[in-house]
């Protein structure tokens, strides 16, 4: 078989992943609630390193991606150019999803278009289970990875996370929870009202909501947290 490269074709690549899977790992796929429907059996620690043989290609990730073949949408999801990334896509993309790994994979991809915002919002308000998991995941990376986003933005989404948090579906009670956390962590000025939203969360009588609350307020009241922000804010950081 000859080597991946930047000029393989999608054809070649699921050639190649084909010959790369195993029976064994699907079963340690669905110990952790992986959808292994279309799986091959391919870990992220060997999806890696092919995807930066193989580059970015727009066109070939829509191909991969429409084989249905789950590490063959992992991949289109690491090698799509961001920038060439269309609404319509985010919407099919986000219709197709079927397991939590490929959400958040996709998640990334859409949180680094210039559209992230809406989608986020659009997302949410979808009533499927991995569509509103996408809205929030997207809301996470985007507060880890976009360090140039103003904190206001992330402010804005305090009510939308209060809002769902009462979703009792494990992938987006995690989500939603996820994005507290992280929004929470991002800086001292957030710090403040994420906390104050967890706490909020953790009172109420919904158990769902108690359970987003009392976790996030555990890790943002920790002291590895504290120490991570504080340095944060110093000068030259």
């Amino acid at each position: 078989m000859a080597e991946l490269s930047p000029l393989s074709s999608a054809e070649e690549i699921i050639a190649h992943l084909r010959a790369t899977g195993s029976e064994q790992n699907l079963a340690g796929m669905a110990r952790f609630g992986i959808n292994t429907a279309t799986a091959l059996g391919i870990s992220n620690a060997v999806l890696d390193p092919v995807a930066r043989r193989v580059k970015r290609n727009h066109q070939r990730a829509l191909k991969l991606w429409q084989s249905g073949i789950r590490e063959a949408r992992l991949l289109a999801a690491f090698t799509d150019e961001p920038q060439k990334v269309t609404v319509e896509q985010c919407r099919l993309w986000a219709g197709d999803l079927g397991s939590w790994e490929v959400v958040d994979t996709v998640s990334y991809l859409f949180a680094m278009t210039p559209f992230w915002r809406e989608r986020v919002e659009e997302f949410a308000e979808d009533e499927r289970e991995f569509v509103r998991r996408t809205a929030f995941s997207m809301l996470a990376y985007a507060a880890v990875h976009l360090k140039k986003e103003p904190d206001a933005t992330f402010t804005s989404y305090l009510p939308l996370i209060e809002l769902h948090a009462v979703d009792e579906r494990n992938f987006v009670r995690k989500a939603v929870n996820w994005a507290l956390r992280q929004i929470g962590k991002r800086s001292m000025e957030l710090h403040a009202p994420a906390l104050g939203l967890a706490q909020k969360l953790a009172a109420v009588n919904d158990k769902t909501a108690r359970w987003i609350g009392k976790d996030a307020v555990r890790e943002l009241t920790a002291a590895k947290t504290l120490e991570r922000l504080a340095a944060k804010t110093k000068p030259g950081t």
